[in-house]
């Protein structure tokens, strides 16, 4: 048999593909606008979104949402013109994650000691046990928010770029920054599934970095941003496939992980596809 005959690869293949693809995208946008800490907070909220959601008795998934998107909205209201505060963002991380340990404590003790297992699918992913239904779901949402990020994409790349001149032309660059952060918060929510919450700084990170280490061209980077998540996606389900030892999550963030030091190693700034100078009207 091979991997196509299962169906939980065939599952793992369909959100995956999806959830890296939004990864990529959003990624690049985040990197380019220095806001990768805003990423790594809101993939630890969704750890504590999940396990309150599963101590209250409520779906997992509703607390992986709620609890990122509200944030996403805090960080937005507390930052400049809807900008990640760092200052913002570290006065509340760590109580979050103090909750996150409440909460799990909460779960395991009401639920049964063997229930903890849900805590460590939250925390490093479970995309092999995703059910026909959840896959497909998974799949809808990540291409629900690749097409907002490409609609906003370009007001979005001249905010990132210029955000002075951006206000000036008349871009809504509080509103972008916020409906951005909330697009963040959603891709967090999903990717939890898959990679889980502590590894999915990667998928946003290492591909996005990869990408801008290979050009400067802001459109061919969002497209290799999208491509190099992708692929380390398929390459990180096969390495699992056929090396069972290795769980799927490991197998992602560490080809991920490969790709971005080759580009570290073999990418000189010089070397790299050169940027035309760019005109982004609105």
């Amino acid at each position: 048999m091979n991997a196509f005959d299962h169906p939980y690869f065939v599952h793992a293949l369909l959100a995956g593909t999806l959830i890296a693809a939004a990864a990529g995208l959003v990624g690049y946008f985040l990197v380019l606008r220095a806001q990768v800490f805003a990423s790594d907070a809101l993939s630890h909220v969704a750890f504590t979104g999940a396990l309150a959601a599963l101590a209250l008795g409520y779906d997992l998934r509703l607390g992986l949402f709620a609890a990122t998107i509200v944030l996403a909205l805090v960080i937005a209201g507390l930052g400049r013109r809807g900008r990640a505060d760092d200052v913002a963002i570290g006065s509340v991380f760590s109580w979050i994650l103090g909750l996150g340990a409440f909460f799990l404590t909460m779960y395991t003790t009401s639920k049964g000691a063997g229930d903890g297992k849900a805590g460590v699918n939250v925390l490093f992913g479970s995309i092999f046990g995703l059910s026909a239904s959840t896959a497909m779901v998974a799949a809808l949402v990540a291409a629900g928010i690749c097409l907002a990020v490409l609609a906003i994409a370009r007001p979005l790349l001249f905010a990132s770029l210029d955000e002075a001149v951006a206000a000036a032309r008349g871009v809504p660059v509080r509103v972008l920054g916020i409906a951005f952060l909330v697009l963040v918060a959603a891709c967090a929510a999903e990717a939890t599934q898959a990679v889980g919450s502590l590894l999915l700084l990667g998928l946003f990170a290492a591909p996005a970095g990869a990408a801008q280490r290979l050009t400067d061209r802001p459109y061919v980077a969002l497209a290799l941003s999208v491509g190099l998540a992708v692929a380390e996606m398929w390459a990180g389900l096969a390495i699992s496939y056929a090396a069972p030892q290795l769980p799927p999550s490991f197998a992602i963030m560490a080809t991920a992980t490969a790709v971005y030091a080759v580009t570290l190693i073999a990418v000189r700034p010089g070397r790299r596809i050169r940027a035309r100078p760019l005109a982004v009207e609105v």
